[in-house]
């Protein structure tokens, strides 16, 4: 990821930041509860919104994005630490966290497939997983159109990869799906899952 993306983020997400965002934002990260591990938390910006967590460990593998985040981390509620780590290979044992929160993340993540089973892999059986990304829209002429716009979106957006089918990955990944809501023609979506291997799974394996 390079040095001039995390410069123009925040502005470049203001306008929906003031619309649907913030809301859609606030309400997610208040479901998170219990120790927090938040995926690509970016420039911060949901930091403010932590009330219920006991702890937050944030992993971001850009520092230039991370240090942007500085001041919403001096002003956060609750204690937030960050970690430079890719969500591929994540710095953390086994069945650690009670929810885990990823926002606008999962289209940068170059194998998100390996990053979800990570995701399990350091959450607590039942934990509640939380998601809220933009995905490839179901409509074959909007999908399509992602697929022409996607090369030109990713040398512009740093890497994303505007017609990733996220909600697929999530449940190919055998995270348990109990919950989605859409927006802006669902194009974005929340996604609210649950780690659904129980302790009992992990004791017969």
């Amino acid at each position: 990821m390079g040095t001039w993306f995390p410069k123009i983020y925040d502005a470049a997400m203001k306008p929906l930041e003031a619309s649907q965002f913030k809301k859609i934002r606030r309400d997610l990260v208040e479901k998170a509860e219990g120790r927090v591990l938040e995926i690509g938390s970016g420039t911060g910006i949901n930091f403010p919104y932590y009330k219920n967590a006991l702890q937050v460990d944030a992993i971001e593998p850009n520092p230039s994005m991370s240090k942007r985040s500085d001041e919403r981390l001096r002003c956060a509620q609750v204690p937030i630490q960050i970690h430079e780590s890719g969500a591929e290979s994540l710095p953390f044992a086994d069945d650690t966290f009670d929810t885990v929160v990823a926002t606008l993340v999962f289209c940068t993540i170059p194998e998100p497939l390996k990053a979800l089973a990570e995701i399990q892999r350091v959450s607590k059986p039942g934990a509640r997983l939380l998601f809220f990304e933009h995905v490839r829209m179901e409509p074959i002429l909007l999908s399509k159109t992602q697929d022409f716009l996607n090369p030109l979106w990713e040398k512009i957006c740093d890497g994303c990869q505007l017609n990733r089918d996220t909600l697929d990955l999530i449940k190919k990944s055998g995270i348990e799906v109990a919950k989605i809501e859409s927006y802006y023609a669902k194009l974005f979506l929340y996604i609210e899952g649950i780690n659904g291997m129980t302790e009992r799974e992990k004791y017969d394996e």
